[in-house]
């Protein structure tokens, strides 16, 4: 039978994007939770302050997208949590990183990591209800800087590390400054800061901390 315009109908509206926010900071979490609450169709269901707590309330709330802060203070950081809600296998929420850190060291280990879109702190509300929409629907969702330096990272190609870079590569892992590497190594802190740029030229960083994290993600240490 034909429904009639007096007999209800009419189809009922979708399901809201669920979301779980994870940020260290209770204010920067107040301020999204109110921000999300004026976009129709979005839905705040938990709020997480650390690494850990995120991981835990994604496998109990199943939320549609994590929004995701890199620098989560103590504990794991927002990639790794990423890693760990990504990895929960089908059905695990979809993560998309809102940072205002736009290197292309934190944008590959993210990606890497299996964020499913990385937005800016500074980008628009439109575009972040934009990009939870498409987020949710599984669909990749990047701020136009970051999608730029993803597009020049691509088309530009990397160096191999020389043996002496890897060598102080290795210095930098253990935690050394400039003039302990040079000691160690027999040559002087002209020469080290020469190869730690580019070291960080090679690696997309531009920080000692960044060099040895994509160190790690790259396999290039012992």
């Amino acid at each position: 039978m034909t429904a009639s315009p007096s007999d209800g109908g009419s189809t009922a509206p979708p399901a809201p994007v669920r979301i779980l926010l994870c940020d260290d900071h209770a204010v920067v979490r107040a301020g999204l939770r109110a921000l999300l609450g004026s976009a129709p169709g979005i839905e705040v269901v938990g709020e997480a302050g650390h690494g850990e707590e995120a991981v835990t309330m994604a496998a109990v709330l199943r939320p549609d997208v994590v929004l995701m802060d890199l620098q989560l203070g103590a504990g794991i950081n927002g990639i790794e949590a990423t890693r760990r809600i990504a990895a929960a296998g089908p059905g695990a929420p979809h993560v998309l990183v809102l940072t205002t850190y736009d290197t292309d060291a934190d944008i590959t280990r993210a990606i890497e990591a299996g964020a499913t879109g990385y937005l800016l702190k500074a980008e628009r509300p439109e575009e972040l209800f934009a990009a939870i929409r498409a987020a949710a629907a599984g669909r990749t969702a990047l701020s136009p800087p970051v999608a730029q330096r993803v597009m020049a990272q691509m088309r530009r190609p990397r160096s191999a590390l020389t043996d002496r870079e890897l060598d102080i590569l290795g210095q930098l892992a253990r935690g050394l400054g400039n003039r302990e590497i040079a000691r160690a190594l027999f040559i002087s802190e002209a020469t080290v800061k020469t190869h730690l740029g580019r070291i960080y030229g090679k690696l997309g960083v531009d920080t000692r901390a960044g060099a040895v994290a994509v160190a790690k993600e790259q396999r290039l240490l012992p």
